[in-house]
């Protein structure tokens, strides 16, 4: 190499997308959080933002397809390849095939960034074999002449087997998959949603958003989140269409109730508190008389709930505790743990991160807070069950099986209560709600409403 000798001088944005790749995929950092964080630490102009974003988010999206492209140009087994290197050769050869940057350039400035973290010499293995791969012009018509279908769609969309199946036995036909799988990978603008009552859409669409379609508080945004003065205040947040929907079906289950009358209302797997904001605030607005409790067991992420949620209003508990507290709701969400498959575009690590088994011990936990909501369901009350996941054994087995084990229960068809914009195809022939990306730009949500008899 040209500039073996002469201090390292790697570019900014590029130096920050490697740390990215070292904290997620070593340290199990999360790419939706903590990009963010390195972007705010730096001095990066708007552009290089911009640039470190698709780069750090690609690679992390792409790493599957670049791994088989990289076992094609190295003499030792992949796994015994220094880990640093690995993530530098993604980096470098996701600029190459899949962003605009000349191939000298993605190589050298690569390169210069191996120098400054890995040292020299292995710096000089990355440049060998990132100019190897970019020689490499039959990789992709290699890979589409693949025989197994879900071998053939996991090399060239970057997904695991295991993921690709479960799309398949959902969707039934392949050349539905292939949609699916490049909506995941790509990159996704921003969605917002204005809390009632703390914000609005004209505020957020006077910084730079336009409306979203499908919901009543929602802004589709081009820039980053950050840019927002009612999100850094924290009066707006960051929601997915998919989940802003879920929310507004929810709230409109009160529609058949009289505003005299109050209903008391529960969340039960708040999270981060997305759902439970939208729920709170608008409750605020306009059924001020009923009563809102979000319950999460993560004392974390519980206080994150606070931050929108009055803390009074915020319970730390397993869900599986609830019902031993005796109190009985008229509406409960369970937006229960899953795999996540229906939100691999927004959070990039997701689909390596996941297992098989991580499948059969979330199902379980479904199952457990199913029958626990259930034994707080007043008479008479409605029983939301949501997944960001459309994997069968999370959605339709979850539904048939609950009510195998409950006689009393019945499935409640969501139709009534979808908002006018939004198309009846979303609502599945048993009346749930089932949203896919490739269909509806949002993450591919699932939602059950159950009651008793």
């Amino acid at each position: 190499m040209a500039n073996v000798g002469k201090r390292p001088k790697p570019e900014a944005a590029r130096l920050l997308v490697f740390h990215l790749l070292t904290q997620v995929n070593r340290q199990g950092a999360f790419a939706n959080l903590r990009l963010p964080e390195l972007l705010a630490e730096s001095n990066l102009e708007e552009r290089d933002r911009a640039f470190a974003t698709e780069l750090g988010y690609g690679t992390l999206r792409m790493q599957g397809k670049h791994d088989a492209l990289i076992k094609r140009h190295i003499d030792r087994p992949f796994d015994e390849v220094d880990q640093g290197i690995v993530d530098l050769l993604r980096m470098g050869i996701h600029q190459v095939k899949e962003m605009r940057v000349p191939d000298h350039a993605a190589v050298s400035e690569t390169v210069e960034v191996a120098r400054a973290t890995i040292g020299e010499s292995k710096a000089t293995f990355v440049n060998a074999i990132l100019r190897r791969a970019s020689a490499d012009l039959t990789f992709e018509s290699d890979a589409s002449e693949i025989v197994d279908p879900k071998a053939r769609l996991a090399t060239l969309f970057s997904h695991p087997e295991w993921i690709i199946s479960a799309f398949y036995d959902q969707l039934q036909d392949w050349g539905s998959v292939e949609e699916i799988l490049r909506a995941d990978n790509a990159p996704a603008k921003p969605h917002l949603i204005a809390w009632p009552g703390r914000s609005t859409i004209a505020e957020l669409i006077e910084e730079g958003g336009e409306v979203l379609d499908w919901t009543e508080n929602g802004v589709l945004s081009a820039k980053m989140p950050g840019a927002y003065r009612a999100v850094k205040e924290r009066r707006a947040g960051v929601q997915d269409r998919g989940s802003q929907l879920v929310s507004q079906i929810f709230l409109n289950t009160a529609e058949e109730v009289g505003s005299d009358e109050s209903l008391s209302w529960l969340d039960m797997c708040a999270g981060p508190g997305g759902k439970a904001s939208a729920v709170f605030t608008d409750l605020l607005i306009h059924r001020p008389q009923d009563t809102f409790m979000a319950n999460e067991p993560s004392e974390h992420r519980a206080r994150l709930v606070s931050h929108v949620i009055p803390v009074e209003n915020v319970m730390i508990h397993s869900g599986q505790e609830l019902p031993a507290l005796g109190v009985h709701y008229d509406r409960i969400m369970i937006d229960a743990p899953c795999t996540g498959l229906g939100a691999l575009r927004r959070r990039p690590e997701a689909r390596w991160r996941r297992t098989p088994q991580d499948l059969k011990e979330l199902v379980m936990t479904q199952k457990e807070l199913l029958t626990s909501g259930l034994q707080l369901l007043n008479p008479g009350g409605l029983l939301a069950y949501v997944t960001c996941s459309p994997h069968l054994l999370e959605t339709k087995a979850q539904v048939l099986e609950i009510l195998h084990r409950n006689k009393d229960l019945e499935l409640v068809d969501i139709k009534p209560y979808l908002p006018e914009s939004v198309p009846e195809r979303v609502v599945t022939l048993d009346g749930a709600l089932q949203l896919w990306t490739h269909l509806d730009d949002s993450d591919s949500m699932f939602m059950a409403l159950f009651t008793r008899k």
